[in-house]
């Protein structure tokens, strides 16, 4: 709706990334200037800030802070994996909302996360609609995954990418300097898409690639595995990288990997992790070699140090273009990237598609990507992701050490 004017809420949700905190530096720092925006907030864990009533007056904090968010890594103001119920079940929670809304005055709503938070988000501007509370509600993608509909790519993906091609470089390096053999094994994340372990193919221009890389989107067999792995090491005396996403699954559709004994986050995902233990063990008991097994767990997601500068202007880009699109009327709408392939160089644009598209639909490796029985990429990927990955970028240092930004988080009161 056009012509609002009243306060603005952020919130982040979900896994973090190396530049979701550039997102929301794009958010606070636009919506600080526009004059139809009154206050700006932002929720203390998601969604949960909301209900509880614990949100930050960002006004209150110093304008070089919220610059530094640029270049700090996690999500600064907390994160959350709280699901909202559907409102035609049980409309408790958002009801909550539309209290807190009426009492503070909100008028522009915007949900940083991936594919679970768009989904909070649609729900949460459907119930608005239909409770004739006039709320423009804008959602901002992020996710490592790389895996939402509807964007050419996800803010947060190159810079996990450029770290996991860094890092298979790195380990390729160490693992091949002795004169006998080892099998390392890399383990991603990447649930049912396999972008982040396909990542690991832009490392092959450098001549530091791994040797064998498995995608979910392909069944994983383990004999399979066993056996392309001793087929490496019996032409590279003794020695293989094998990069595996988090979410490798078997014919059956069972995930191979650890299911932390039957955990499951509050949206019903299978907690995974461990993978490269079991393949590493069932390497070492059935080849006899010397393995080294390595999940690159949080690491891939908050390294800033390796981040992509486009990738951290991008981020900011969605945030400011998100309050930018609220003001100007725009809602029910999530943030995506829009790239010009016809053009001879990187060339991206923000733009819009509606929330309910993009929300709970996962965009995953084209099969046709995948080469070599499964277990390689294809040139096509490499000149779909090696743009995404350029760039350095310069962050402050303090005593030799990164700079991150340091919030008052001062609460805001009503």
């Amino acid at each position: 709706m056009k012509g609002l004017k009243g306060a603005c809420m952020f919130c982040q949700s979900g896994g973090p990334t190396a530049v979701i905190n550039s997102s929301a530096a794009g958010v606070f720092l636009e919506a600080l200037k526009q004059d139809n925006i009154t206050e700006v907030y932002g929720a203390e864990h998601g969604v949960l800030g909301i209900l509880q009533e614990k949100f930050y007056d960002i006004s209150k904090e110093d304008i070089d802070e919220l610059k530094l968010l640029r270049h700090t890594p996690s999500s600064a103001l907390g994160s959350s994996r709280y699901k909202l119920q559907d409102y035609t079940v049980d409309p408790t929670d958002y009801m909550r909302l539309l209290e807190v809304f009426k009492k503070y005055n909100i008028r522009f709503f915007f949900y940083n996360g991936g594919n679970d938070s768009m989904d909070t988000c649609n729900k949460i501007s459907k119930f608005m609609e239909e409770q004739d509370y006039d709320c423009n509600v804008i959602g901002v993608p992020k996710t490592i995954d790389n895996d939402l509909f509807g964007t050419d790519h996800c803010p947060g993906y190159a810079s996990a990418a450029k770290y996991i091609a860094t890092t298979v470089m790195e380990c390729n390096l160490d693992a091949k300097v002795y004169n006998f053999g080892l099998v390392c094994i890399i383990e991603v994340m990447g649930r049912n898409a396999g972008w982040l372990a396909a990542s690991a193919a832009l490392a092959d221009h450098t001549g530091l690639g791994a040797d064998l890389i498995y995608l979910p989107e392909i069944p994983f067999s383990v004999d399979k595995f066993v056996q392309d792995v001793f087929k490496v090491c019996e032409r590279n005396e003794g020695k293989c990288i094998a990069v595996v996403a988090e979410g490798l699954k078997d014919a059956d559709g069972k995930y191979v990997g650890d299911f932390k004994a039957g955990a499951h986050d509050h949206f019903g995902h299978a907690a995974l992790g461990g993978l490269a233990a079991i393949l590493g063990g069932i390497i070492k008991e059935r080849l006899g070699v010397k393995v080294r097994p390595i999940e690159l767990s949080l690491m891939q997601r908050c390294a800033t140090h390796l981040a992509s500068a486009i990738d951290v202007d991008e981020a900011y880009q969605a945030g400011s273009f998100a309050v930018r699109a609220a003001v100007a009327g725009e809602t029910d709408k999530m943030v995506v990237f829009e790239r010009d392939y016809g053009a001879d160089t990187y060339v991206c644009n923000p733009a819009l598609v509606s929330l309910e598209h993009a929300a709970n639909a996962e965009r995953k490796v084209p099969i046709e990507w995948i080469v070599d029985g499964g277990t390689g990429i294809s040139e096509e990927f490499v000149k779909y992701a090696l743009p995404l990955i350029q760039g350095d970028v310069k962050v402050p240092h303090e005593h030799g050490l990164p700079r991150f930004a340091k919030l008052k988080k001062i609460y805001a009161k009503k």
